[in-house]
């Protein structure tokens, strides 16, 4: 990494050591930043903004949230959390869920979750509108090496959610939840659709009527 350099490029790999990875991360210049560390290359995005990732953010979070208090699924959501195995890896997903057994295995007092400490969040969740080749390439294979269960994306630009089974340090295309069982991606789809015409409130009265079926 070039040191002379005052602005590191956004939105790319670079190559970085795990301690310039932390000098960076700690400039004020990047404190509205997401950070991504893995192999040796550090990434650094800028919080997303606009109306279509912020909504379908919304969208995301409230669906699965509902779905799992119907089904009486425990789960808490954690929005942009640092995890980090010091030395090695570092991601900010913009959601991600402990679920079931692991529900409540994070302190309340937590900052940034030590991997080395606390298992991995059972779901991680990019919404990429402009970052889905990387949210399908690098940011998967840090995914599966940081051993999560799920890895959901959702791709605003053509309103699909591309969900992966993390296993074995790899992963392969699901069309259904695992760890929410019962949850088809293609209902949430139809609810990410029907944003584009509708309220959020009426999205969510009729998600609470197809989730009670």
């Amino acid at each position: 990494m070039n040191k002379t350099q005052t602005q590191l490029p956004t939105d790319t790999w670079i190559t970085a050591t795990w301690s310039e990875y932390i000098e960076t991360i700690e400039d004020t210049s990047y404190e509205k930043a997401k950070n991504y560390y893995n192999k040796g290359k550090l990434r650094i995005e800028m919080s997303p903004l606009g109306n279509k990732h912020g909504r379908d953010h919304a969208v995301i979070i409230t669906a699965i949230n509902l779905f799992a208090t119907i089904k009486n699924i425990n789960l808490n959501c954690i929005d942009n959390c640092s995890y980090r195995q010091t030395g090695f890896r570092e991601a900010q997903p913009d959601v991600s869920y402990y679920i079931g057994e692991n529900a409540d295995v994070i302190p309340w007092e937590t900052s940034i979750v030590d991997l080395d400490i606390y298992p991995p969040p059972t779901l991680v969740i990019e919404v990429a509108n402009t970052s889905l080749a990387d949210d399908k390439g690098e940011k998967r294979l840090l995914y599966e090496a940081l051993n999560v269960a799920e890895y959901w994306i959702v791709d605003v630009q053509n309103v699909e959610i591309i969900t992966f089974a993390v296993a074995d340090g790899g992963s392969k295309r699901i069309d259904q939840s695992q760890v929410l069982p019962g949850l088809d991606m293609s209902l949430l789809e139809e609810a990410l659709q029907r944003t584009r015409q509708t309220n959020q409130s009426q999205i969510y009265a009729w998600l609470l009527s197809e989730f009670q079926k």
